[in-house]
């Protein structure tokens, strides 16, 4: 006798221990809330920090080491008047007052710089300091290191002197790494409280629709909470080993509740299917165990294995990324398998509340005494020849019903479906190729005092102001080494993009030399990562031509050139591993090396359109107001890779759903194109319903004022909207109807690899009893109701 799979066993185990399973869940919750409050003290590590040493970290590790410690944390203090210059004596008063009253802030703020002090010291960048038309001077401010008060606590001091030492008439504001940090995690705390408020409501109300339950969508909607609040206490614990992004916790919230409410929608849905075809609560549990959870427990599986890719790559956003998505799809496959089976035993058939349940077909057939000796016996004889045939081909089941037309017309025109359909998506993946990474800066944040402190800097002083590039020369102080600097320094006065007048400093043991040269273009532009390019493969290796000194292009600019070249490098291997991880897994499934090859292109296809639709809307800015997303001149850089990762993950999921039915049929009947109507058929409203839960919770996130959210958000829904519609009822059905029995090509050379079983449960383990009841409409049976007239010969067919 066959055994029932791991899922069917830990299904029934937890349904006939029910208490025991949700006390755990319980006690867990209250631990992981205690845990989840702590997580924004641990949060907050800067968004592209590396975890190997590209050119720029090396250089600024040198310059740490040899020449000026460790740098701290900057602030550009900008003093502006309308109708007062830097030349009257009142707006050098209220500078100086700034900079007096910044300074006393002890354990907050190191030192200050005023254009005044400048002025004073004779420094040659004074005029610099001052904008063009005279209105506005700076004050650098210096914060203290990081072992002081938190960045939050220092941003925070600062910011309530300015506001109480602004003198009427003048504007105070600030700008730089840390303020910006802080309004980019202060905007992402209130894009998830807004996705929260809006969102979830939103939700329920869609899966109300799909389930036709109250009772049901409810019990979904706290089980992906409950793994939110795990996955989140879970990150909190780990962020005290490893720094991570306060970008995680909206990652956490957006993948827990897109991927817990479709596991759960599966597995409620299947025990419903079950108690409606008359297995008792305890069996249908158990069925339902061995069949959606054990395709939830493979998807799971299979999302984790994709965001692994995110860890191949050296930055700390995709490990911050990757640690989080997969804790919170582990927790919610962990409490899909145990705490649903428990809740189901619980509530029974109030899983369907407010409607009633159906009735069991044997409970039904009990009541049908009444009903059989009505009915029209003369017309019943004529029309059993026609049902009989109709009985020994299903054909005419498949082709039935909303997604049965819609198979049947596909597959009428495979050919003109497929090309129609690629044509689509290669069309809307053309403008990828204008794609260009980068990195949000203070622009992309909603309307404040750091944007506007960044519009003033930008507008009205030399661009890069705040973050120069530092060329790091490592060598022995002489005659040729300054005389390349010379020539490197006469080199920089022309360059474009580079202001003139740039600075050296040699450090005291004279083997280090910092030239210091500030931008004309903004610090996080192509432009700036243009000029690091052209000074590292040009301008460099010019000046110091047969110089024996190593030269390392540091500073914020090369910083993110830095980044955007190792994603480049990287985006390859990460994509090699998820494809051939996605081939691996689909070929041990359906025993098949064509099923896996299309389902790659087919993914490849709907990624690719997802990202040219990301390119027209962000980068060129088309219906950015009907979206009311920001436009900006690139994409995230970090933005792709988690994209592919993460809609890998998600489409195997719909894509073994499908396939499995499909599959299961075609090993019973061998027809290829009736095979596939019938798993589009059953499977076709849970595909849609989850893809319409999924569409919904990526735009609430994708609503939200920060543009890296907003881009994930509006990538994901349309991508995963293109999946469940194109991909799933067009090329799907048409690419299977066009390569026929092809489809599943298994050379006898890999015949030795095992067979892993998505769904499935085996009936002869369970109780008689509990076997499932054939209903109407069950794919495996005809049809039984009743057609007037005569049945054509052969009727429907592939």
């Amino acid at each position: 006798m066959a055994k029932l799979s791991f899922t069917a066993r830990l299904a029934r185990l937890s349904a006939r221990h029910p208490w025991v399973v949700v006390t755990f869940w319980v006690v867990l919750l209250i631990l992981a809330g205690f845990a989840a409050s702590t997580v924004g003290d641990v949060l907050g590590a800067r968004e592209m920090d590396f975890l190997n040493s590209p050119e720029s970290s090396r250089g600024a590790d040198l310059l740490e080491e040899r020449l000026r410690g460790v740098t701290p944390d900057t602030e550009t203090v900008i003093v502006r008047s309308e109708t007062a210059t830097v030349d009257d004596p009142a707006f050098q008063a209220v500078v100086e007052g700034v900079a007096r009253e910044v300074t006393a802030l002890e354990g907050a703020v190191a030192s200050t710089f005023s254009y005044y002090d400048a002025i004073r010291y004779g420094v040659p960048q004074s005029q610099a300091m001052v904008s063009t038309d005279r209105h506005a001077a700076l004050i650098q401010v210096a914060l203290v290191a990081e072992s002081a008060p938190s960045a939050h606590d220092r941003i925070e001091r600062l910011r309530e002197t300015l506001t109480s030492n602004t003198a009427a008439g003048y504007q105070v504001l600030t700008v730089g790494a840390a303020s910006v940090e802080d309004d980019f995690a202060r905007t992402a705390e209130s894009d998830l409280l807004k996705a929260e408020v809006f969102g979830l409501p939103v939700t329920l109300l869609v899966l109300v629709g799909v389930f036709g339950a109250v009772a049901a969508a409810g019990v979904s909607m706290l089980l992906a909470l409950a793994a939110i609040v795990v996955a989140i206490g879970l990150t909190a614990l780990v962020g005290r080993v490893f720094e991570l992004s306060f970008f995680v916790v909206n990652m956490v919230s957006m993948i827990g509740l897109a991927v817990g409410i479709d596991y759960a929608l599966f597995i409620i849905e299947r025990y419903r299917e079950e108690r409606r075809r008359g297995a008792d609560t305890r069996e249908a549990i158990t069925i339902a165990g061995g069949t959606a959870s054990n395709a939830v427990l493979f998807s799971g599986v299979t999302v984790v294995l994709a965001l692994l890719g995110l860890f191949i790559v050296p930055i700390t956003t995709f490990r911050s990324l990757g640690i989080g998505a997969v804790l919170v799809v582990t927790v919610a496959v962990v409490a899909m398998l145990t705490l649903v089976p428990a809740l189901l035993s619980l509530l029974g058939d109030r899983i369907d509340w407010p409607r009633a349940p159906r009735r069991g077909l044997a409970d039904r057939e009990s009541r049908w005494g009444a009903w059989l000796r009505g009915i029209n016996w003369g017309a019943w004889l004529r029309g059993i020849a026609s049902r009989g045939r109709e009985r020994r081909d299903s054909r005419h089941w498949a082709f039935r019903g909303f997604w049965g037309v819609i198979a049947h017309a596909v597959m009428r025109r495979p050919i003109i479906s497929v090309l129609v359909a690629t044509a689509l998506l290669v069309a809307a993946a053309i403008p990828y190729v204008d794609l260009e990474s980068g990195s949000a800066g203070a622009e992309t944040l909603p309307p404040g005092d750091v944007r506007t402190a960044y519009e003033i800097l930008a507008e009205d002083f030399p661009g890069g102001l705040s973050a120069p590039v530092e060329i790091v020369v490592v060598g022995e102080r002489g005659a040729g080494t300054e005389q390349a600097i010379d020539r490197l320094t006469a080199a920089l006065a022309i360059e474009q993009g580079v202001a003139p007048g740039p600075s050296v400093r040699w450090n005291d043991a004279d083997d280090l030399a910092l030239v210091t040269a500030f931008l004309t273009v903004p610090s996080n532009s192509a432009e700036a990562y243009d000029t690091v390019t052209r000074l590292r493969a040009e301008v460099i290796p010019v000046a110091f031509e047969g110089v024996p000194s190593e030269v390392l292009v540091a500073g914020a600019s090369a910083h993110a050139a830095d980044g955007i070249e190792l994603i480049d490098f990287y985006t390859p291997v990460v994509f090699a591993f998820v494809l051939g991880l996605s081939f691996f897994l689909l070929m041990l499934v359906f025993r098949s090396i064509v099923v896996p090859i299309k389902a790659i292109v087919m993914n490849l296809l709907s990624v690719g359109a997802a990202y040219g639709v990301l390119v027209v809307v962000f980068q060129k800015g088309v219906g950015k107001t009907l979206f009311g997303f920001q436009q900006t001149t690139t994409i995230e850089s970090w933005v792709p890779i988690f994209l592919f990762c993460i809609l890998f993950g998600l489409s195997m999921d719909y894509h073994v759903f499908l396939l499995s039915r499909i599959r299961e049929h075609f090993d019973k009947t061998q027809r290829n194109s009736e095979s596939v109507a019938v798993g589009l058929r059953s499977t076709g409203r849970i595909i849609t319903g989850a893809a319409a839960i999924m569409v919904v919770i990526f735009s609430t996130f994708a609503s939200g004022q920060l543009v890296m959210l907003q881009q994930v958000g509006f990538g994901l829904a349309i991508a995963v909207l293109i999946d469940a519609t194109v991909v799933r009822s067009v090329l799907v059905p048409a690419s299977m109807a066009l390569l026929g029995d092809a489809n599943w090509y298994f050379p006898r050379w890999l015949q030795w690899l095992p067979r892993l079983t998505v769904e499935s449960v085996s009936e002869d383990a369970l109780p008689a009893a509990a076997v499932p009841v054939r209903v109407s409409g069950d794919p495996d049976d005809a049809p039984k109701s009743r057609r007037r007239g005569r049945r054509r010969r052969g009727g429907s067919s592939s």
